[in-house]
Protein backbone atom coordinates (compact mmCIF):
# COMPACT_ATOMS: atom_id res chain seq x y z
CA UNK A 1 0.00 0.00 0.00
CA UNK A 2 1.59 3.50 -1.05
CA UNK A 3 1.72 6.36 1.91
CA UNK A 4 0.00 9.14 0.94
CA UNK A 5 0.38 12.19 3.02
CA UNK A 6 -2.27 14.23 1.79
CA UNK A 7 -4.70 11.95 3.22
CA UNK A 8 -3.25 12.96 6.67
CA UNK A 9 -3.59 16.80 7.15
CA UNK A 10 -1.01 17.91 9.66
CA UNK A 11 -1.28 19.41 13.01
CA UNK A 12 0.70 21.31 15.48
CA UNK A 13 1.58 20.12 18.95
CA UNK A 14 1.99 22.18 21.60
CA UNK A 15 2.77 21.62 25.48
CA UNK A 16 1.05 22.89 28.42
CA UNK A 17 2.35 23.44 31.76
CA UNK A 18 -0.04 22.97 34.87
CA UNK A 19 2.87 24.65 37.62
CA UNK A 20 1.79 24.16 41.26
CA UNK A 21 3.34 25.47 44.55
CA UNK A 22 2.85 26.49 48.03
CA UNK A 23 2.68 29.97 48.40
CA UNK A 24 1.52 31.97 51.98
CA UNK A 25 0.19 28.81 53.17
CA UNK A 26 -2.14 27.90 49.71
CA UNK A 27 -1.53 26.34 47.24
CA UNK A 28 -1.35 28.35 43.89
CA UNK A 29 -0.97 27.66 39.99
CA UNK A 30 1.00 29.63 37.67
CA UNK A 31 -1.00 31.31 35.49
CA UNK A 32 -0.51 33.74 32.23
CA UNK A 33 -2.25 36.78 30.49
CA UNK A 34 -2.23 35.80 27.37
CA UNK A 35 -0.01 38.55 24.88
CA UNK A 36 -1.28 37.48 21.29
CA UNK A 37 -4.46 35.93 19.89
CA UNK A 38 -6.57 34.03 20.39
CA UNK A 39 -8.01 34.42 23.55
CA UNK A 40 -5.97 37.98 24.06
CA UNK A 41 -5.92 39.43 27.59
CA UNK A 42 -7.06 35.79 28.55
CA UNK A 43 -5.98 33.75 31.63
CA UNK A 44 -4.07 30.85 30.71
CA UNK A 45 -1.55 28.10 31.65
CA UNK A 46 1.75 28.52 30.22
CA UNK A 47 3.16 26.53 27.56
CA UNK A 48 4.12 26.86 24.06
CA UNK A 49 4.22 25.04 20.89
CA UNK A 50 6.68 21.65 20.13
CA UNK A 51 9.99 22.82 17.56
CA UNK A 52 10.36 20.58 14.66
CA UNK A 53 13.56 19.36 16.54
CA UNK A 54 12.50 18.40 20.19
CA UNK A 55 10.45 15.84 22.13
CA UNK A 56 7.62 16.96 24.31
CA UNK A 57 9.40 16.51 27.38
CA UNK A 58 12.16 18.83 25.88
CA UNK A 59 9.64 21.35 24.94
CA UNK A 60 8.01 21.20 28.46
CA UNK A 61 11.64 21.62 30.21
CA UNK A 62 12.28 24.78 28.39
CA UNK A 63 8.88 26.03 28.81
CA UNK A 64 9.17 25.72 32.49
CA UNK A 65 12.46 27.77 32.42
CA UNK A 66 11.11 29.89 30.31
CA UNK A 67 7.85 30.74 32.16
CA UNK A 68 9.76 30.58 36.12
CA UNK A 69 12.54 31.67 35.09
CA UNK A 70 14.40 28.46 37.27
CA UNK A 71 17.16 27.10 34.39
CA UNK A 72 16.45 23.75 36.47
CA UNK A 73 13.32 23.53 38.07
CA UNK A 74 14.05 22.38 41.35
CA UNK A 75 10.95 19.73 41.45
CA UNK A 76 8.70 17.17 40.34
CA UNK A 77 8.06 17.26 36.58
CA UNK A 78 6.22 14.17 35.04
CA UNK A 79 3.10 14.18 31.98
CA UNK A 80 -0.23 13.90 32.65
CA UNK A 81 -2.03 13.64 30.02
CA UNK A 82 -3.13 14.06 26.37
CA UNK A 83 -5.58 16.81 24.99
CA UNK A 84 -7.16 16.34 21.31
CA UNK A 85 -10.44 17.92 20.91
CA UNK A 86 -10.81 18.56 17.55
CA UNK A 87 -11.93 22.51 18.05
CA UNK A 88 -9.61 22.98 21.85
CA UNK A 89 -7.91 25.85 19.51
CA UNK A 90 -9.65 28.22 17.11
CA UNK A 91 -6.22 28.75 14.89
CA UNK A 92 -6.14 24.90 13.22
CA UNK A 93 -6.16 21.64 15.14
CA UNK A 94 -4.09 21.56 18.04
CA UNK A 95 -2.87 18.54 19.79
CA UNK A 96 -1.47 19.39 23.53
CA UNK A 97 0.49 17.04 25.96
CA UNK A 98 0.21 18.65 29.45
CA UNK A 99 2.69 17.92 32.19
CA UNK A 100 1.97 18.83 36.10
CA UNK A 101 4.89 20.05 37.98
CA UNK A 102 5.63 21.16 41.59
CA UNK A 103 7.85 23.00 43.87
CA UNK A 104 8.42 24.63 46.96
CA UNK A 105 9.19 28.25 47.56
CA UNK A 106 9.05 29.22 43.78
CA UNK A 107 10.52 32.55 42.71
CA UNK A 108 7.97 35.20 41.02
CA UNK A 109 7.66 34.12 37.72
CA UNK A 110 8.99 35.73 34.20
CA UNK A 111 6.42 35.59 31.70
CA UNK A 112 7.46 34.19 28.32
CA UNK A 113 7.56 35.57 24.62
CA UNK A 114 3.88 35.42 24.25
CA UNK A 115 2.35 36.04 27.57
CA UNK A 116 1.69 39.72 28.64
CA UNK A 117 1.90 38.73 32.61
CA UNK A 118 2.73 36.03 34.70
CA UNK A 119 1.58 34.86 38.22
CA UNK A 120 0.80 32.79 40.66
CA UNK A 121 -2.85 32.53 42.24
CA UNK A 122 -4.08 30.81 44.60
CA UNK A 123 -6.58 28.06 43.71
CA UNK A 124 -9.45 30.08 45.40
CA UNK A 125 -9.08 32.82 43.46
CA UNK A 126 -8.73 30.94 39.77
CA UNK A 127 -11.02 32.21 37.22
CA UNK A 128 -12.88 29.62 35.63
CA UNK A 129 -13.11 30.84 32.17
CA UNK A 130 -9.36 30.16 31.50
CA UNK A 131 -8.06 30.33 27.38
CA UNK A 132 -8.60 27.10 25.26
CA UNK A 133 -9.49 24.00 27.33
CA UNK A 134 -6.87 25.28 30.10
CA UNK A 135 -9.42 25.06 33.34
CA UNK A 136 -10.40 20.86 32.42
CA UNK A 137 -6.20 20.37 32.69
CA UNK A 138 -5.36 22.35 35.70
CA UNK A 139 -8.63 20.39 37.39
CA UNK A 140 -7.18 17.40 36.25
CA UNK A 141 -3.57 18.46 37.11
CA UNK A 142 -4.63 18.74 40.68
CA UNK A 143 -6.41 15.64 41.08
CA UNK A 144 -3.11 13.91 39.86
CA UNK A 145 -1.09 16.12 42.50
CA UNK A 146 -4.03 15.18 45.31
CA UNK A 147 -4.42 11.49 44.33
CA UNK A 148 -0.53 11.22 43.99
CA UNK A 149 -0.08 12.26 47.90
CA UNK A 150 -2.26 9.11 48.78
CA UNK A 151 0.18 6.66 47.78
CA UNK A 152 3.63 8.23 46.55
CA UNK A 153 6.43 9.95 49.17
CA UNK A 154 6.02 13.22 46.63
CA UNK A 155 4.69 15.52 49.50
CA UNK A 156 8.12 16.08 50.37
CA UNK A 157 8.53 17.65 47.33
CA UNK A 158 6.88 20.44 48.18
CA UNK A 159 9.42 21.27 51.24
CA UNK A 160 13.15 21.79 51.38
CA UNK A 161 15.62 19.59 51.70
CA UNK A 162 14.99 19.65 55.60
CA UNK A 163 11.93 19.77 57.11
CA UNK A 164 9.69 19.50 60.28
CA UNK A 165 6.74 16.97 60.30
CA UNK A 166 4.30 19.95 60.64
CA UNK A 167 5.94 21.49 57.96
CA UNK A 168 4.62 17.91 55.92
CA UNK A 169 2.10 18.29 57.52
CA UNK A 170 0.98 21.56 56.30
CA UNK A 171 1.43 20.42 52.83
CA UNK A 172 -0.96 17.39 53.11
CA UNK A 173 -3.57 19.79 54.91
CA UNK A 174 -2.92 22.93 51.91
CA UNK A 175 -3.29 20.32 49.16
CA UNK A 176 -6.10 18.41 50.16
CA UNK A 177 -8.16 21.46 52.08
CA UNK A 178 -8.60 19.36 55.16
CA UNK A 179 -7.06 19.36 59.08
CA UNK A 180 -5.40 16.45 60.37
CA UNK A 181 -5.38 15.84 64.33
CA UNK A 182 -1.32 16.01 64.42
CA UNK A 183 -0.97 12.90 66.62
CA UNK A 184 -2.33 10.78 63.97
CA UNK A 185 -0.31 12.19 61.33
CA UNK A 186 2.84 11.67 62.85
CA UNK A 187 1.99 8.22 63.75
CA UNK A 188 1.00 7.84 59.92
CA UNK A 189 4.01 9.49 58.67
CA UNK A 190 6.23 7.93 61.10
CA UNK A 191 4.90 4.38 60.85
CA UNK A 192 5.66 4.17 56.79
CA UNK A 193 9.01 2.74 56.41
CA UNK A 194 11.44 4.91 54.97
CA UNK A 195 9.38 7.69 54.30
CA UNK A 196 10.98 10.29 56.28
CA UNK A 197 14.35 9.90 58.49
CA UNK A 198 15.64 12.05 60.80
CA UNK A 199 18.34 13.83 60.73
CA UNK A 200 20.84 13.55 63.68
CA UNK A 201 20.72 16.46 66.05
CA UNK A 202 18.95 18.69 64.13
CA UNK A 203 16.23 20.23 65.40
CA UNK A 204 14.63 24.13 64.67
CA UNK A 205 13.03 26.17 67.20
CA UNK A 206 9.50 26.32 66.80
CA UNK A 207 8.59 29.46 68.27
CA UNK A 208 6.60 27.70 71.40
CA UNK A 209 7.78 28.16 75.01
CA UNK A 210 11.41 27.59 73.62
CA UNK A 211 10.76 24.43 72.05
CA UNK A 212 12.31 22.50 69.48
CA UNK A 213 10.80 20.07 66.40
CA UNK A 214 12.98 17.02 64.88
CA UNK A 215 14.41 17.96 61.30
CA UNK A 216 13.70 15.11 58.70
CA UNK A 217 14.78 14.78 55.03
CA UNK A 218 12.78 12.05 52.57
CA UNK A 219 13.58 8.58 53.22
CA UNK A 220 14.60 6.56 49.97
CA UNK A 221 10.86 5.14 49.64
CA UNK A 222 9.27 5.75 47.07
CA UNK A 223 5.63 4.99 47.41
CA UNK A 224 3.62 4.79 50.82
CA UNK A 225 2.87 1.37 52.42
CA UNK A 226 0.31 1.73 53.96
CA UNK A 227 -1.14 4.49 51.83
CA UNK A 228 -1.69 8.07 53.37
CA UNK A 229 -5.40 8.02 52.29
CA UNK A 230 -7.85 11.22 52.11
CA UNK A 231 -10.76 11.84 54.21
Amino acid sequence: MTYDASEFPPFAVTVDLAVLTLREGKLCALVITRGEDPFRGKPALPGGFVHISESTDAAAVRELAEETGVRTFPGHVEQLATYSTPDRDPRMRVVSVAYVAFAPDMPEPVAGTDAADATWLALGDLPDDLAFDHRTILDDAIERVRSKLEYTTLATQFVGATFTLRELQTVYETVWDVTWDRANFRRKVLGTPDFVRPVDGETVATGTRGRHAQLYRAGEATTLHPPILRW
